[in-house]
């Protein structure tokens, strides 16, 4: 068997090939392989990149492989993998998910050209947690659960972009905390700017948008929001009407929801 291969069998007998590597004493799976070439060559590829980082080849003149440099056919291994070695070979850092560091920010990476920035603060939890994207939302798998991950940075389900927030630089996949702006918080407000003055419109859905009022900062907004939506559960509307959650001591949640004011059509 060729250097850095094992052979294996499926559950059906099948057989396929793993290959490996070993750096600075961490082992590095390099993914299952057809045949032992392919995985021969997974490796090989694999041995010159990591021969780069060992002997800390940093400068842009000296040759080295690069992310963009990346062909299935040519080297064998997955992109995914390739990331994983390429920054190995750059940072001398290994890291499991497709991840490239930068100074000030890491790129978590989809295809050569497809990639998300992030603070180097969220480091560790995307080197632990895998982003899955489908059907144009953005996830990562926590405790057998799937959740988006636009909630990290405050921005809810039922937000929409460039409403409710917005990009700084215009590019939605710069996660870095300076560029996400949440414009509106809660479910059915929205804020807006009359005369100068910073105002929060609340609405809710029945058959269309209704007021429900007007208000000076978004506590009592998102308050009206819930207040409207018991009022018309309360009086037979069978709508799964979401509520905003405000954290608040009780006393004060209760004291600010009986006193906020609604529109007559959700008063008692």
């Amino acid at each position: 068997m060729k250097k850095g291969v094992f052979a294996a069998n499926k559950k059906d007998g099948t057989a396929y090939f793993r290959a490996s590597i070993s750096f600075k004493g961490k082992h590095i799976s390099l993914g299952s392989f057809d045949s032992e070439d392919e995985a021969a060559k997974a490796y090989n590829v694999a041995r010159v990149i990591l021969d780069y980082a060992e002997q800390g080849f940093k400068s842009e003149n000296e040759w080295r492989f690069r992310i963009d440099d990346y062909s299935a056919k040519k080297h064998a291994l997955s992109f995914e993998k390739w990331v994983v070695l390429i920054n190995l070979q750059d940072n001398g850092i290994y890291v499991r998910n497709p991840i490239y560091l930068e100074k000030k920010s890491f790129l978590y990476y989809f295809g050569v050209n497809d990639f998300m920035r992030f603070d180097n603060e969220d480091l560790f939890y995307y080197s632990h947690h895998k982003i899955v994207r489908r059907g144009g939302h953005l996830f990562v798998e926590n405790c057998g659960m799937q959740e988006n991950i636009l909630n990290r940075y405050g921005i809810k389900n039922y937000a929409l972009k460039d409403k409710d927030y917005f990009f700084v630089n215009g590019d939605d996949k710069d996660f870095r905390y300076e560029n996400i702006e949440i414009v509106n918080h809660y479910h059915g407000v929205t804020r807006q700017l009359l005369s100068g003055r910073e105002v929060f419109i609340t609405k809710i859905q029945i058959n269309g948008a209704n007021i429900v009022g007007r208000y000076s900062n978004e506590v009592d907004a998102a308050l009206a929001y819930n207040k409207a939506a018991d009022y018309r559960e309360r009086h037979g509307d069978k709508k799964a009407y979401p509520r905003n959650y405000v954290d608040l001591p009780e006393y004060e949640l209760i004291a600010r929801y009986n006193k906020v004011r609604v529109a007559k059509q959700f008063k008692d």
